[in-house]
């Protein structure tokens, strides 16, 4: 099942998507007092939320929908710095001993084909395709084996980095989270439909060129031993995102480097989730 969240007629909401049509379940008797995606991950079940939506008629068309990010204002955005081991090498570094955690704040998150902001203050603005995975329950020192139990699925993610700004520190968090750099969406696809996570593939693209291409088993640090990872120190709520890494073929890395400018459109595409698409914009000076 796909399920996203979004603005219907200004108001936001939630529901479950196909290519023809798309339900608003936060307005079904079935999901009363559940107004959010995350909201409804901490009151059912998964099994339970999928098998409620399936009763639900995707009675609304769902081209025009104005997509929000799946999760628009999650507990935690967990990010993971070098964790691909072609991106490793393309830094020229070695592989990190333990996963390289930073933080982004909601309001650095845009919804599928809303615009990217290009900084003011920067020129040096990146890409990095990822997969992101969301929490589904609870969970604290969860042991790998059980791992995937506790994700409600998987969805495409745009880690926007200002990388001059990035640099200014070696804790990422100032180039992470310029407002609107980075994307998530278009929806999650729930981990029936993807029991393996690391059989995935990703692709990113600019203007329709392709730029990222890989296996997500390339991963040094996999979707399991991250969520035992983060569980040790953090309690994972429902509604929380890991968000995975990045591959090789970053423009910071390539000669000469590819930064994102206005009139650009970006796609991250993983297979069996769908294509996230944004466009680049540059930021508009606030009114005095």
């Amino acid at each position: 099942m796909r399920l996203l969240s979004y603005l219907d007629q200004g108001r936001p909401t939630w529901g479950a998507i196909n290519d023809t049509g798309v339900s608003d379940l936060a307005a079904a008797p079935a999901f009363a007092e559940t107004p959010t995606l995350a909201d409804a991950l901490r009151r059912f079940e998964l099994d339970e939320l999928i098998e409620r939506a399936l009763r639900i008629p995707l009675d609304r068309p769902s081209h025009g929908i104005e997509f929000l990010p799946v999760v628009p204002r999650p507990g935690k955005v967990l990010c993971v710095g070098l964790n691909y081991r072609a991106h490793v090498a393309e830094t020229g570094r070695e592989a990190p001993a333990h996963p390289l955690l930073f933080t982004r704040f909601p309001a650095s998150q845009i919804g599928h084909l809303e615009s990217l902001v290009r900084p003011a203050a920067s020129t040096k603005f990146d890409y990095e395709g990822e997969l992101a995975v969301v929490i589904a329950r609870p969970g604290r020192h969860v042991p790998r084996a059980r791992a995937l139990d506790f994700v409600a699925g998987y969805a495409c993610f745009n880690d926007g980095s200002v990388r001059d700004w990035q640099r200014h520190s070696t804790h990422f968090t100032a180039g992470k989270n310029f407002v609107a750099s980075g994307a998530f969406g278009p929806w999650l696809v729930t981990r029936d439909e993807i029991p393996d996570p690391g059989a995935l593939t990703l692709r990113t693209r600019v203007n329709g060129r392709e730029v990222q291409h890989a296996p997500v088993a390339d991963l040094v640090f996999d979707v399991p031993a991250l969520i035992e990872y983060v569980s040790t120190f953090a309690l994972l709520e429902p509604g929380d995102v890991i968000v995975t890494g990045t591959p090789s073929g970053v423009g910071a890395y390539r000669e000469p480097p590819l930064w994102l400018v206005p009139g650009d459109v970006l796609e991250v595409d993983i297979d069996g989730i769908g294509v996230l698409r944004n466009p680049v914009v540059d930021e508009q000076p606030a009114a005095l």
